[in-house]
């Protein structure tokens, strides 16, 4: 990280003072695998204590009062240690995630990934520059960090190239890849990483429900639009006016060069290209021949109109389709990555594919850490009851204050956003968040879908102006290519418009799109209700 002097080289404001106070806290932070750590600890130390309280609360639909578990006792900590191993296994988000990636991981190692990214901002018109920087940095997500280490240097390049200051470029695209991360037309590998958590959150209410990874989908696409237009309108009129006294004082020889791609990158690209739409067009026609394996079917003896109430709740799977999402993302990234490997030369031989998997997974060896404690504190968090407790206990003071849903699910983005500050990892805030906010919500008729679309909203905006964001010194030391003194302070300020704009936007964005009734995303409703239970919904 910089060690320069902010730009304005004097006394440092009250937002610098705050920002240095954040990422002093971070600082001292234990890493997020630590913390589940020290919370199963806290879990089963309470549990201990409170096991021997009688607790009046009951779930809806029980009769049972809530009991809290020891889970110190020899019984619970041998069941434990017996189930560990298959309690990390069969932790939802692992297996959906770990498939998603080995797809991504061929694409991204053939070079397709990086080719069509290149290929839209090298042949994009000087006019609508901005916006395509930025939509080209929300659609990155889907290759993991492809956003971060191609997208931001490479429109720092292209507006100098043009004769833009280069920070704007740089700006433009850090937001749209950091503070637009759950915004995207293109499923990727946070959905059904977010879906899982959810889902594991959800079951400790309904132990049956299941949160399609795809349930947020229409909301984070439409939200791409939005995330770009104020991008372009920052960007253009607030950043780069701002920027017209700093002066590109870089190295000449130290600044990067536009990358340009062979006639064979090219050709790869345009016969991958050829081959996802085969690919649509195959799953299109499977999917929609009458009486195909793909379609939904209730099960034998069941009434159909029985089993659409029940896929409406989400206690059933509609259609094998739905089940096949993370396969085809797979498959969507693997097809075209294969084709682009092999035509464009950087496939040799199928070792080289093989290859890509294997470093895709190298890149999620601290995930697998992470879900690893995480999987441990959900367990032992649903086993001893806490997370029943608080969500009844919860749900029970939201309705005595008489908030409103909105009020509600503003409070999530903010609490999200306020985290966010200090925990940067997406997986790891909502894998200690859904627990909580999940059931509890879930008690109070709102859906988990819209809870976690919530959470998504809050998570990102904040993303660009937090030191903890694991990429934040990166986006530093490529600013310095172009102006020496860029600092940590100087980022933060440049970041800032986007960021509050983002927040406030976003939210009435989320309020309105609810109030209207748009579909969240596949099997993603606004609303909960809890079969055989009044009041819910």
């Amino acid at each position: 990280m910089s060690q320069s002097q902010p730009a304005s080289g004097g006394k440092r404001g009250p937002l610098a003072a705050f920002l240095d106070t954040i990422e002093w806290v971070g600082n001292k932070l234990p890493d997020p695998a630590a913390l589940f750590v020290i919370g199963i600890a806290g879990i089963w130390l309470l549990s201990a204590v409170f096991s021997n309280v009688a607790f009046t609360e009951t779930l809806p639909g029980k009769t049972d009062p809530i009991q809290i578990v020891n889970l110190l006792a020899p019984e619970k900590l041998a069941d434990f240690l017996s189930k560990m191993t298959e309690t990390f296994v069969g932790f939802h988000p692992l297996g959906v995630v770990l498939v998603a990636m080995l797809g991504v991981g061929v694409a991204e190692h053939s070079g397709f990934i990086n080719a069509v990214l290149k290929t839209m901002l090298t042949y994009t018109p000087k006019a609508l520059l901005t916006p395509m920087v930025v939509f080209v940095a929300v659609i990155s997500h889907t290759a993991a960090d492809a956003g971060y280490v191609v997208v931001i240097p490479l429109a720092g390049v292209i507006f100098y190239a043009v004769g833009r200051h280069p920070l704007a470029g740089i700006s433009a695209a850090f937001a749209g890849v950091s503070g637009g991360f759950s915004a995207n037309f293109i499923p990727c590998g946070i959905d059904p990483l977010l879906a899982g958590l959810t889902t594991s959150g959800a079951q400790l209410v309904d132990q049956d429900y299941v949160v399609n990874p795809l349930c947020n989908w229409f909301f984070t696409g439409c939200s791409s639009v939005l995330i770009i237009t104020i991008g372009w309108v920052i960007t253009d009129f607030v950043i780069e006016p701002r920027l017209k006294n700093s002066v590109v004082d870089g190295d000449p020889d130290q600044m990067p060069k536009l990358p340009e791609l062979s006639p064979k990158d090219f050709r790869g690209m345009q016969l991958a290209g050829l081959s996802v739409l085969l690919c649509v067009v195959v799953f299109t026609v499977w999917a929609l021949w009458p009486g195909s394996a793909l379609q939904a079917k209730p099960p034998e003896g069941q009434d159909w109109q029985l089993y659409q109430r029940l896929t409406s709740l989400n206690k059933a799977a509609p259609a094998k389709l739905m089940g096949s999402i993370v396969p085809l993302i797979f498959i969507f990234f693997l097809i075209p990555g294969l084709v682009h490997g092999f035509v464009s030369g950087s496939f040799r031989t199928h070792r080289d594919a093989v290859k890509g998997m294997s470093k895709a997974m190298e890149s999620m060896s601290y995930y697998l850490v992470l879900v690893f404690f995480a999987a441990m504190f959900i367990a032992s968090f649903t086993e001893s009851g806490f997370g029943a407790l608080l969500a009844v206990k919860g749900a029970a003071q939201l309705k005595s204050m008489e908030l409103s849903a909105g009020y509600t699910i503003g409070g999530v983005i903010l609490l999200s956003t306020t985290v966010n500050l200090l925990i940067g990892s997406a997986s790891a805030k909502w894998a200690m968040l859904s627990p909580i906010f999940v059931p509890m919500l879930m008690l109070l008729g709102i859906s988990p879908e819209l809870t976690q679309a919530a959470y998504r909203v809050g998570d990102s905006c904040t993303n660009i102006i937090t030191p903890m964001m694991p990429y934040f010194p990166l986006v530093v030391v490529f600013c310095q290519r172009y102006v020496k003194g860029t600092g940590l302070g100087t980022v933060t300020s440049l970041m800032l418009p986007y960021s509050m704009t983002f927040l406030v936007l976003w939210s009435i964005f989320l309020f309105g799109y609810w109030q209207l009734g748009l579909p969240l995303g596949i099997q993603g409703g606004y609303d909960y209700v809890m079969p055989g239970v009044p009041g819910t919904g």
